[in-house]
């Protein structure tokens, strides 16, 4: 696929359907590494500081968004937000 068939692509199933979960800012390299090793670029996106200290990763299966979650360390995923 070519950058832009790919980002058209993301477009589509993010607009449909999708799965997230919010990691921590500080995890964000560990995460955006273990997506590039274990999916392929059009199954996967991150929306950045989508809260303080806060990423949303976005997955176009949810077996991609459970064995992420599997991936990262409990505590930094899907925190409560700050002053709630």
């Amino acid at each position: 696929m070519t950058p832009i068939e790919i980002f058209e692509y993301k477009k589509r199933w993010q607009k449909h359907h999708h799965y997230r979960v919010r990691l921590h800012s500080d995890l964000q390299r560990q995460g955006k590494d273990w997506c590039k090793v274990q999916l392929m670029k059009h199954q996967w996106d991150i929306v950045e500081y989508t809260d303080v200290y806060e990423h949303t990763f976005l997955f176009e299966h949810r077996i991609d968004l459970n064995c992420f979650v599997q991936a990262m360390p409990e505590k930094f995923i899907n925190q409560e937000p700050i002053g709630k």
